[in-house]
């Protein structure tokens, strides 16, 4: 009798695992981007309602921003270090894929309200190009980081050059899609066009 016991479990995990196989198997058979990812997908949907504006004031909403290709970035612009790399990345990242016949536009979207107005922000986003920059009211800030998973902290106690912890992640939104997939920041500009080209050829 253990021995029947034993086989019946065996059978049990091997169909179990097969199941799961398929699963897998019949995932990446109905994704058009499988060939282009580099790990899992998890953690639920990423995106959703922007009410933001530009550097000029104009009100900016998902279905505007999200019309052609997009490398979303979350920050701030006084940013010291990460920042300025990432949108600098970001921006060069778009010219290449600019120059292989790309229209992909590089994002920023300020975690920072308080300090990063449209002045400030038209400054800041004019030293990369093509980068568009949004700001919002502190409840629209914090309402796009939540629709994109996005963390950040602004200390309580605020001295002029406080710092704001935050994800440092790029996301790619493209029409019709919204979030294929996140590229984090050891990606050099080169690896993130060719990854990004991925994508977009396989629409």
């Amino acid at each position: 009798m253990p021995k029947f016991y034993a086989s019946v479990a065996a059978i049990a995990v091997a169909g179990l695992l097969g199941w799961q196989s398929y699963q897998m198997f019949r995932a990446q058979s109905t994704d058009a981007f499988a060939a282009c990812r580099t790990g899992a997908i998890a953690g639920g949907e990423i995106g959703g309602p922007l009410n933001l504006v530009d550097t000029a004031g104009v009100a900016m909403t998902e279905t505007t921003l999200l019309a052609k290709p997009a490398l979303i970035y979350f920050g701030y612009a006084s940013c010291p270090d990460v920042c300025p790399l990432d949108n600098a990345r970001n921006a060069e990242a778009a010219a290449v894929l600019g120059k292989l016949g790309f229209d992909v536009t590089p994002v920023f979207i300020t975690v920072d309200p308080a300090r990063d107005t449209s002045a400030v922000l038209a400054d800041y986003a004019s030293n990369f190009e093509g980068l568009v920059a949004l700001t919002g009211t502190e409840a629209q800030t914090e309402a796009a980081a939540k629709a994109y998973k996005v963390y950040y902290q602004i200390p309580q106690k605020r001295d002029p050059g406080y710092l704001v912890d935050h994800t440092t992640m790029t996301y790619l939104m493209l029409p019709k899609y919204g979030f294929v997939d996140f590229f984090q920041r050891d990606e050099t500009a080169d690896n993130l066009a060719d990854r990004v080209s991925c994508f977009l050829n396989a629409q």
